[in-house]
């Protein structure tokens, strides 16, 4: 039984590439993200990767709308059999609790999880949307507003990952993207990185992996890499 904590985001152009990649990897990896990119191209298709690799579907459209819209996209996502759907914490009080209420009525499992802010945004892009404060403490404002309504999961940068653990406890599942194996160069397009292990040590039960694992020369070598490195921090952290 495979316990990896792990997600692999299948951020790849076409269904076909995503489904090799997910059956050469799927022995390290926990989930399975579907992002915008294969979402567009290939639509709900998408979701069948779950039942040809053994591994739950992480559906991350980041919805955004008005209630009533996403409510029913809720019910879709329900009926393909996903295991999560983000949608953003910045949609507001009455988009979450329909969007929770809805999931929770149609009675598949399905887990709605709040995106706090994005990791590719840092004070400065913040300041330029409007919003007074840094990162962590918009982080919080819209945590803390997400779970009013009843949220449980939520995606943070690794680096909010900690005061969100401390202001939610650990009822609270933590989604942190913008990780990168230890020693790795490069962030790309993110802004608040931190390792895989790094991650679980602040307060992470998942890491979100793109990049590192389907640009290596071989992704399952680094999968398993980056499950080793998530597997010994949570050891670390565990109450001796």
């Amino acid at each position: 039984m495979v316990t990896s904590r792990v997600i692999f985001a299948l951020d790849l152009p076409s269904l076909d590439r995503a489904r090799t990649m997910a059956l050469a990897v799927r022995e390290a990896v926990g989930l399975f993200k579907v992002g915008l990119e294969l979402f567009v191209e290939s639509g709900p298709k998408a979701t069948a990767i779950a039942a040809e690799t053994g591994r739950p579907i992480f559906l991350d459209l980041k919805l955004h709308d008005i209630p009533e819209t996403v409510e029913r996209a809720v019910a879709r996502a329900s009926a393909l059999g996903a295991a999560m759907l983000t949608v953003h914490a910045s949609g507001g009080p009455t988009m979450l609790k329909r969007a929770v209420e809805r999931a929770r009525a149609e009675g598949t499992g399905l887990d709605i999880v709040a995106v706090t802010v994005l990791t590719s945004l840092d004070d400065r892009d913040l300041a330029a949307m409007g919003f007074p404060g840094d990162v962590g403490a918009h982080a919080q404002i819209l945590a803390r507003m997400a779970w009013e309504e009843g949220v449980r999961s939520f995606v943070c940068s690794p680096h909010e990952a900690a005061s969100l653990r401390k202001t939610l406890g650990a009822e609270a599942t933590l989604i942190t993207p913008g990780v990168r194996a230890s020693g790795s160069g490069s962030p790309d397009d993110q802004k608040r990185t931190m390792s895989a292990g790094e991650a679980i040590r602040q307060g992470a039960n998942w890491v979100v992996v793109g990049r590192p694992i389907r640009d290596a020369a071989d992704p399952l070598s680094a999968a398993k890499a980056l499950q080793r490195e998530v597997d010994d921090a949570l050891a670390e952290t565990r109450p001796r």
